[in-house]
């Protein structure tokens, strides 16, 4: 078992509250996790990190001891992203650097645009920037449309849960366990992650972030002149930027990394590891950290 001297703390945002583990002190880096992850996902970046910086990893609205507003459209990512911008104010500080992963990097792409005054730097690990991503579905790129099968499955208000949830979250553990290179999750962490999924409301929730922002049949129809409206409106990155790509990712597709500076005024760089998947940060966390430390000293 870990050993860490973590604190777990509560945050009241006023109508909401955010449980979030911290550790060490320095400039607020705050670390945000995907699906179906939870605070724990950073636990190898945590105690790597905190030896410079306060470390502040969040469990994200409706995730493992967060609350869990009720309802898809308490779910959309600008108010995801008001939730760590409330969060950094509260913890007393005006910016932050702000690393993300899957979800947490969406987040994290959407504050970094639309609240660029809270973001120091921003660290982003398998998550493409949102405008290319639209438009691979645009594009009806199959490379892409097959890797997000899950999120069609997603859009259905009934069903899901219980598919995912069956037999003590079988199907969930196994995509834990395929999606990474060496089966990384021992029975010990699985545990962890069954006894997040399984707070009341939980699944649901996390499923909310699919069903609030990710219609695809809505997006894959939407015409040529509100895709360009779109991205006419989608601010450009301020703030210096790293992104940590796991080539064999098998949910997102390497192409869409492709251009992405396109998106971003400040200075960019990117690192792919060639035989990491989705999980970058927890398949190779020594060459990760060593990436996020150099890039925001």
């Amino acid at each position: 078992m870990m050993k860490n001297s973590w604190n777990h703390s509560y945050q009241d945002l006023g109508d909401l509250t955010l449980h979030y583990v911290e550790k060490g002190s320095g400039k607020l880096l705050i670390m945000l996790h995907g699906f179906p992850d939870f605070w724990y996902t950073w636990r190898h970046q945590i105690t790597a990190l905190s030896k410079t910086y306060r470390v502040v990893a969040p469990d994200l609205r409706g995730y493992n001891k967060s609350d869990k507003p009720i309802g898809v459209d308490k779910y959309h990512t600008l108010i995801l992203s008001q939730d760590i911008t409330a969060l950094i104010e509260a913890l007393g500080e005006s910016k932050a650097i702000i690393v993300g992963h899957d979800w947490g990097g969406a987040v994290a792409w959407n504050i970094a645009m639309m609240a660029p005054d809270y973001v120091e730097k921003l660290v982003i690990l398998n998550c493409p920037h949102p405008i290319p991503l639209v438009e691979a579905f645009w594009g009806l790129r199959f490379r892409q449309l097959q890797k997000s099968w899950y999120i069609f499955l997603f859009q259905l208000m009934e069903g899901p849960e219980e598919v995912l949830s069956k037999n003590n979250y079988e199907a969930l553990k196994k995509m834990l366990r395929e999606s990474t290179r060496h089966n990384l999750f021992s029975e010990e962490e699985l545990k962890k992650y069954v006894e997040s999924w399984s707070q009341p409301g939980a699944l649901t929730a996390s499923i909310n972030y699919y069903r609030a922002n990710w219609n695809l049949v809505k997006i894959m129809t939407m015409t040529k002149e509100r895709q360009e409206k779109l991205k006419a409106r989608t601010p450009k990155v301020k703030c210096p930027t790293l992104v940590i790509w796991g080539e064999k990712d098998i949910a997102l597709d390497k192409s869409l990394t492709k251009g992405m500076e396109k998106y971003i005024e400040s200075s960019f760089e990117i690192k792919f590891l060639a035989e990491c998947g989705h999980w970058a940060h927890l398949e190779e966390p020594n060459i990760v950290n060593e990436y996020i430390l150099s890039f925001v000293k």
